[in-house]
């Protein structure tokens, strides 16, 4: 079997089960690699248009028979011309070039450690399975000495916004038109209660809890307590595209990120993310006809695109100069780092800030590590106070 039948191969029998970035991913790992499996150049079309047509079409169960006549020329090019998998099995060089080639970029040099990571090891799955189909006997990259980059996942203290900058910056956002002012309890969620951007989404009204309004008794009005309310899901929706979801939707509905299927997750609503999501339910946008709380200005799903220039511009309008050119606040889900780093340094315990956000202790500890404020000191402190003892 070549290269290319046995990449396809793969590729369809993850696809049921695999999301829809997941798919997205595994085909840029193969389109990677694969040029290290050409047996010739002869014929061979353009390189953009050669990992054009694997990445979107090729490496895609859905959209594969669905190739325009250029793109299936292509296809037909590299699946005459890749070396049999069976090569790999006694060629210890061709291992390590294809290696190589899926973890490094176009001009040689090496990818993101994060592409690194995820390509090395969608490469070692994709072998696994040949072995598993007698192509190999053996996964040949196992024996292979291969040296991890060192991966770090720690959030930039640089990045995290305090308070005043935060509520600058949701002013900022009120102000633009036509999109402000239905975006600001879309960036407040992040803010004030650390949701993800494909959780803000894909969130409904049934997902809210506010708590009721108090009676002035001397003006007879219904006005704002400061009660917290609470928010209650269990899915988020993804950015994915078209081509790679079963149903041809943008983004793609999953179970939460590191939560079993139907899990749902409790999220406690601060009385300043009350009032701002009570102003957003009682503006005319502030529902969709199927529950959203956000979508496009001329309705349907609320693009990425959107939210992100008008976060880029508030940026622009709300920060200075200097910290407009900083890492600060830079993207959007850094709003979600700022509520994480404001919950550890309120003292909540980590315990807890991991079930509201949606992580393992371990890992909230790991990211946020430099983001915990003052720890530093009130080391240096008990250390001092030790050696006085002494």
């Amino acid at each position: 079997m070549t290269w290319y039948a046995f990449a396809c191969t793969f590729v369809d029998m993850k696809w049921k089960g695999a999301s829809a970035k997941y798919r997205q991913d595994i085909a840029r790992a193969l389109t990677a690699a694969t040029p290290a499996m050409l047996a010739n150049e002869r014929g061979k079309p353009d390189d953009l248009a050669l990992r054009t047509a694997m990445r979107r079409w090729g490496f895609n169960t859905k959209q594969r028979d669905e190739a325009s006549d250029d793109i299936a020329d292509a296809l037909r090019w590299l699946s005459a011309n890749t070396r049999p998998v069976s090569a790999l099995a006694d060629d210890s060089v061709l291992v390590r070039a294809l290696l190589d080639t899926a973890t490094s970029r176009l001009d040689g040099k090496r990818a993101a450690t994060s592409t690194v990571l995820r390509n090395k090891t969608i490469l070692q799955s994709a072998l696994d399975y040949g072995v598993e189909l007698k192509l190999l006997p053996a996964n040949p990259l196992k024996g292979i000495k291969w040296k991890a980059p060192k991966s770090s996942r720690e959030v930039d203290r640089r990045s995290v916004v305090n308070h005043a900058q935060a509520r600058a910056l949701l002013t900022a956002v009120k102000a633009q038109y036509p999109s402000g002012k239905r975006l600001v309890a879309f960036f407040a969620l992040m803010y004030y209660a650390g949701l993800r951007p494909e959780e803000v989404v894909n969130l409904r009204d049934h997902n809210v809890t506010l708590p009721p309004l108090v009676l002035n008794e001397k003006t007879g009005d219904r006005e704002e307590s400061e009660e917290w309310g609470e928010l209650h899901f269990a899915k988020a929706a993804p950015f994915a595209g078209r081509e790679w979801t079963d149903d041809g939707t943008l983004r793609e509905e999953r179970s939460l990120k590191h939560r079993a299927d139907g899990h749902a997750r409790p999220v406690p609503i601060p009385p300043a993310l009350v009032r701002i999501l009570r102003e957003h339910l009682a503006a005319p946008y502030g529902r969709a006809a199927d529950g959203r709380l956000f979508s496009g200005v001329r309705g349907g799903e609320l693009p990425s695109i959107t939210y992100r220039r008008v976060w880029a511009k508030a940026r622009q309008d709300a920060l200075t100069p200097e910290e407009a050119a900083s890492p600060l606040a830079r993207r959007v889900y850094d709003l979600r780092h700022a509520c994480v780093s404001t919950w550890l340094n309120a003292g909540v315990a980590p315990t807890q800030v991991a079930e509201w956000a949606g992580h393992s202790v371990e890992v909230l500890l790991r990211i946020y590590a430099k983001c915990i404020v003052g720890q530093d000191e009130a080391a240096k402190r008990r250390i001092a106070d030790a050696l006085e003892e002494d």
